[in-house]
């Protein structure tokens, strides 16, 4: 059963169960053995270590068109327009946060200086496998991705025991635009986008979540490819007062109870009497769940229903938490949101459960957690671009400062550089 207190029995720092930063030692060792071996031996220890993983046999780790053509027939048509409307909403959202570059031009003075967004040439996603498949990571990856123009899109994700892949993912593969898809997961996946094998493209970012080998994989590849983030467990906070629905509410904690274990599910509220409504509504609700035993480990062992005197200290508890997901179910959600300084994504009002953000409302599903929110930011555009900067000054705009260069250079000692800026200036020597 879920616990609830009154705020202040325990400290801040343990209402979410977020765990240690780092992977235990024996995690780190088996996943840097891994990276070691695929990067020396490419195809040959990817197939390997599909045998030993994922426990499949495979000839080749890439899906065949014939494979990818297969998937659409194999969902059907009604989820296959399911998926078309949910990467609209998804597609719309993202066209917003496309970026150009500027040019600052100072035409009497002969200077121009500029920035150009340039989308990365080759990026890949990671799609779990494991307990679950997630059709949705697929569009929430592979379609910022696309809007930002990167050229190429590769994805990875376990297969099944039979060799094939999950048909919903490969059907969202084929909305979103991706363009190679491997059959590959854990760390030896992370390893082949990293640096490449004969079949595998090496990739310039890999984004996705994934398990504990997954995550350590992309914390050691980080410097030879860039990363979205490491992703912990997931994690809701929801912000109450006692108007709300209890049923709904315990829905809403369950929604992500159910991900995982040690997923961390709280309530926030100023009424005593809903905390009990939803602690009982919770032990109606978790039996009927497919995935009750997760959702049941996760609510007993991380769940808490928090009571606080008003809205106002539960959004100090909110902003001291920087939750991945917030919901805030309150009279008047918008009075309150400026209030909200960390959050990954907030969901506003009584009838905006976290769900429609997972799936089909539009922003972003990728959120930072374990309270990263306080310095970055949902999986966007602007992780698949990168900004290059350039610069012109005439004969003229040089001379004029070049002094304030030179000056500069040596106050720091190099005088290399000052004779780099005053070498021009020097009639004759052209």
């Amino acid at each position: 059963m879920i616990k609830i207190m009154k705020y202040g029995e325990v400290p801040d720092s343990e209402i979410f169960a977020r765990g240690v930063e780092a992977a235990a030692p024996r995690v780190s060792a088996a996943v840097a053995e891994i990276l070691s071996q695929v990067r020396q031996e490419g195809d040959a220890a990817l197939l390997r270590y599909e045998e030993k993983f994922d426990g499949v046999k495979l000839s080749a780790v890439e899906a065949t068109p014939e494979e990818r053509k297969r998937a659409a027939a194999a969902v059907g048509p009604e989820f296959m327009a399911l998926l078309e409307r949910a990467a609209a909403n998804i597609r719309r959202f993202h066209q917003q946060q496309v970026r150009s570059g500027f040019i600052l031009t100072e035409e009497a003075g002969g200077i121009v200086l500029g920035q150009r967004v340039l989308p990365l040439e080759r990026v890949g996603i990671y799609v779990p496998g494991g307990t679950a498949a997630y059709p949705s990571t697929v569009l929430m990856d592979a379609i910022p991705a696309r809007v930002a123009g990167c050229g190429t899109v590769v994805m990875m994700t376990p297969p099944r025991k039979d060799g094939t892949l999950n048909p919903a993912i490969l059907a969202a593969a084929e909305v979103a635009g991706v363009d190679r898809i491997f059959k590959a997961g854990g760390a030896q996946a992370v390893a082949a986008l990293a640096w490449g094998t004969e079949s595998v493209p090496r990739v310039d970012k890999i984004v996705g979540p994934g398990n504990v080998y997954v995550a350590e994989a992309k914390r050691q590849v980080f410097g030879a490819v860039a990363i979205d983030m490491i992703a912990g467990p997931s994690e809701i906070l929801i912000v109450s007062d006692g108007k709300s629905s209890a049923r709904w509410l315990a829905a809403d904690l369950l929604s992500q109870a159910e991900h995982d274990k040690m997923a961390s599910a709280v309530l926030v509220t100023d009424s005593a009497e809903l905390a009990r409504a939803v602690s009982a509504e919770l032990e109606v609700q978790i039996p009927r769940l497919d995935r009750a035993e997760i959702a049941r480990a996760s609510i007993d062992g991380n769940g808490k229903i928090i009571l606080v005197e008003d809205i106002s200290q539960a959004l100090d508890i909110s902003n001291a938490l920087a939750p991945e997901h917030l919901e805030l179910c309150v009279e008047d959600p918008f009075a309150w949101l400026g209030r909200v300084r960390h959050a990954g994504s907030v969901f506003l009002g009584r009838h905006c459960p976290e769900a429609l953000g997972d799936y089909y409302a539009g922003p972003n599903h990728t959120l930072p957690t374990s309270g990263t929110a306080r310095f970055s930011s949902p999986l966007s555009v602007d992780d698949f671009v990168r900004k290059s900067q350039y610069t012109y000054y005439t004969a003229e705009a040089l001379r004029l400062a070049a002094p304030d260069v030179a000056a500069f250079a040596r106050a720091e000692g190099l005088t290399g550089h000052a004779r780099s800026a005053l070498e021009r200036m020097e009639k004759g020597k052209e």
